[in-house]
């Protein structure tokens, strides 16, 4: 795609997220309204950029509110791993400097994870990798930037993205806002505590076995797993087997208007998902016509899952059967065997090759007091892994996607619990401590969500649900590789059936 076609477009998504501005200027930042804490909070991203536009409130006052209620609550939820405070202030500085896009003077957090800005620090969650200092910009970050969304801070991640909570020695643990007692899920757990704690909107998030969808079912959000190679990973690693980039929301349509805008291959890029057929932000409110799902109860490691998780999806499944979609329950014909077998030789190369392409940047060979224990042992574990083995492994997860390629000939959607419990506390998914406990609790964490990144297609984790104890369960679907369109297009549909958006945690500060 030539920078041509990309800029044609980014400029057509912003136009109809804009309300057809068409090519009239952004209109000049007055002094604002002294927005309320709550009146902030009672907008999605793209609504403050509606504001923003209108000249209703600046860029600068918008992110002095984000920032504000950042100071407040961080101390409770502690999501974050780097403030970029100035760097912002400089950034909507008099409204300059910002570019006309779809997210003009939101604040935005990038995860603290494969993300690089340059001149800041990316630490995995590693103390190995704490002073790592970026010399260039992701090109998904530049996309961010050219949308109109000011980066103020990076989100907390454990290390690697390595367990479906965010604890880490380096920053230690983020809490979940509606009980904090309870994980917010991993790996994009920060930035998921921060957009429901209502720092921001919406926040940047990559999810490796089901670290946007598990930490958006933790915490009440939205998350939308794209499809592989939908969004680019480069400019210098231009492919990922598992990883995927996109976000945590409040509103499918800040979702849908972001990845718009983000969406779409980097130069050198082959892997790349078929185009949609429009917008994505156009499908959230035009409906999916009926659809065949076939809603799945048994995870792939056939252990248990909660009753909560349970009345969940089929609550969920109720809701679908109410706006004209035909509901089957049904079994994965997935052997768990060969799916584990492969995925965990697969995401064991990725802890490899980080941990060595880090002894060569910094000239000697990591040690056990620079990983997390069980980092620590994963790497020991896995440091023999041949090249044989991981073709096998390749085959095998090309197997499991026609497998399941095959069976969404019958089906349009797949339907299931995002997990198979509610938030766990903090401490029982940390990987600081016993293999044997931590292994126990895993299982159960991306039990359904590694389906989807071991064959690339979408899915997403919708807030429809809520225990007596008032954490949130959320609920996953799936769709066709390629297939987002069909995803928010239904995904719209529930989010006007079941509206979430208002259903925030009251933090005691």
């Amino acid at each position: 795609m030539t920078q041509g076609i990309q800029r044609r477009d980014l400029l057509k998504g912003a136009a109809i997220a804009l309300g057809a501005v068409g090519a009239a200027p952004l209109a000049s930042f007055g002094a604002g309204t002294g927005m309320r804490f709550d009146e902030y909070r009672s907008h999605d991203g793209l609504a403050l950029a509606g504001l923003v536009r209108k000249g209703e409130i600046s860029p600068a006052e918008v992110l002095e509110l984000a920032i504000a209620r950042a100071n407040a609550v961080n101390p409770s939820i502690n999501c974050m791993a780097e403030e970029l405070y100035d760097r912002a202030r400089q950034q909507v500085k008099a409204g300059g400097g910002l570019p006309r896009g779809p997210f003009t003077g939101v604040p935005f957090l990038l995860k603290d994870l494969a993300m690089a800005l340059e001149g800041t620090v990316t630490t995995q969650g590693s103390r190995f990798f704490k002073d790592w200092v970026a010399d260039y910009t992701s090109t998904v970050v530049s996309r961010y930037q050219r949308a109109g969304l000011v980066i103020m801070g990076k989100s907390t991640s454990p290390e690697f993205g390595g367990t479906a909570t965010t604890e880490s020695i380096l920053f230690g643990d983020t809490r979940n806002p509606w009980n904090l007692a309870h994980s917010a899920g991993g790996s994009s757990g920060g930035s998921a505590a921060a957009v429901a704690a209502g720092i921001l909107p919406l926040a940047n998030a990559t999810d490796g076995g089901g670290s946007i969808r598990i930490p958006a079912s933790c915490c009440g959000l939205f998350g939308m797993k794209t499809s592989r190679g939908r969004v680019p990973h480069g400019p210098h690693k231009l492919r990922s087997t598992m990883s995927v980039i996109h976000a945590v929301t409040r509103s499918v349509r800040d979702s849908a208007a972001l990845l718009d805008v983000t969406a779409g291959p980097e130069p050198g890029q082959t892997l790349i998902a078929p185009p949609p057929d429009g917008l994505y932000l156009e499908a959230v409110s035009r409906p999916p016509g009926e659809l065949r799902i076939g809603m799945v109860k048994t995870p792939l490691y056939r252990g248990p899952v909660d009753a909560q998780c349970i009345e969940a999806v089929e609550k969920a499944a109720r809701l679908c059967e109410s706006l004209g979609h035909k509901v089957d329950e049904i079994e994965l014909p997935v052997d768990p065997r060969e799916f584990y077998w492969a995925t965990g030789k697969v995401m064991a190369v990725g802890t490899v090759q980080r941990v060595r392409g880090r002894e060569k940047e910094l000239g000697r060979k990591v040690t056990e007091d620079d990983l997390e224990p069980l980092i620590w042992q994963r790497y020991q574990a896995n440091q023999s892994l041949t090249g044989e083995e991981l073709a096998e492994a390749r085959d095998l997860l090309g197997k499991i996607s026609r497998q399941i390629a095959m069976l969404q000939h019958t089906y349009d959607i797949l339907l299931s619990p995002t997990m198979a419990k509610p938030p766990v506390e903090i401490g029982k998914l940390s990987l600081n401590q016993a293999r044997e406990p931590y292994e126990r609790e895993a299982v159960s964490s991306s039990s359904f969500t590694m389906l989807f990144n071991a064959t690339g297609q979408p899915a997403m984790s919708v807030p429809l649900h809520w225990t007596p104890a008032n954490l949130p369960v959320g609920v996953m679907f799936a769709a066709r590789y390629g297939d987002e369109t069909t995803l928010y297009q239904l995904a719209g549909q529930l989010e006007a059936a079941a509206p979430w958006f208002d259903r925030v945690p009251e933090l005691t500060l």
